[in-house]
């Protein structure tokens, strides 16, 4: 990756760690997961809305490392609208790209989310972008089985 790029990328990065989009709690009946990265500290609230298969609407809270941070703001703003299956789909697809994978990035635009690609050249960081991911997997998982 050129220097131009992975300072594009940071800057994208340390835009969603200190301007957080969707950062807050929903209410009404949301789906509510908390989850945490001991090895680092991160930790995760993230309330869901899904409606006949929908993700109306994620938010997050919590606090850590800019990596993670960044991460779970732009995993709620990806997933806003998407089917479950859709928001699976591009978790997969993001967990790929984590492990340093080729990925499907021709289906679905992947749009800031890119900028975290260079962490896959850090293992010990990898926890840290994919826990809010993970979070939301889990929340839909939930709400699959009701």
């Amino acid at each position: 990756m050129s220097s131009n790029l992975d300072q594009l990328y940071r800057q994208v990065i340390m835009d969603h760690y200190k301007n957080p989009r969707n950062k807050g709690v929903l209410e009404d009946g949301a789906l509510t997961i908390n989850m945490n990265n001991p090895t680092c500290g991160d930790r995760i609230q993230l309330t869901l809305k899904v409606e006949d298969g929908k993700i109306e609407s994620a938010k997050f809270d919590g606090e850590g490392c800019s990596i993670s941070l960044a991460s779970a703001s732009m995993m709620t703003q990806a997933v806003k609208g998407l089917s479950v299956e859709e928001a699976i789909k591009l978790a997969n697809i993001f967990y790929d790209m984590m492990l340093g994978n080729d990925y499907d990035d021709e289906t679905i635009d992947l749009g800031d989310i890119e900028a975290l690609q260079g962490v896959s050249k850090f293992p010990a960081r990898i926890k840290c972008a994919t826990l809010a991911w993970k979070a939301m997997e889990q929340g839909v998982g939930k709400k699959e089985e009701e």
